[in-house]
C-alpha cells in the first residue's frame, strides 16, 4: 500500500461537511482539520497499482464544497 496526503481547501463553511463526506465514503485513513491556507489534511492508502493521480481526480475531487487540493507523495517512513 502506498500512502500519501492531500491538503484539502474547503468552500467557506464545507469543512465538516467535506470531512463527513470523506469519512462516509470510507476511503481516507485519518481526516484532521487544520489552520492556515488548507482546512483539512487527509491520509490515504491505496494499493501500489493505483494510480495516485486518477484516485484523487475520481475519489476526492467529486466531494461538494472542495474548492482546491495539494497532494503530498511520500516516499519513506521513519521510525523513533
Amino acid at each position: 500500500m502506498t500512502p500519501f496526503f492531500v491538503q484539502i481547501k474547503c468552500e467557506l463553511g464545507k469543512a465538516y461537511q467535506v470531512a463527513n463526506e470523506l469519512a462516509e465514503a470510507e476511503i481516507a485513513s485519518e481526516i484532521y482539520s487544520t489552520a492556515g491556507d488548507y482546512d483539512l489534511l487527509v491520509k490515504f492508502y491505496v494499493d501500489d497499482k493505483i494510480d495516485i493521480g486518477h484516485f484523487v481526480n475520481e475519489k476526492v475531487h467529486c466531494i461538494p464544497g472542495i474548492k482546491d487540493t495539494y497532494t503530498i507523495i511520500t516516499f519513506k517512513a521513519f521510525t523513533a
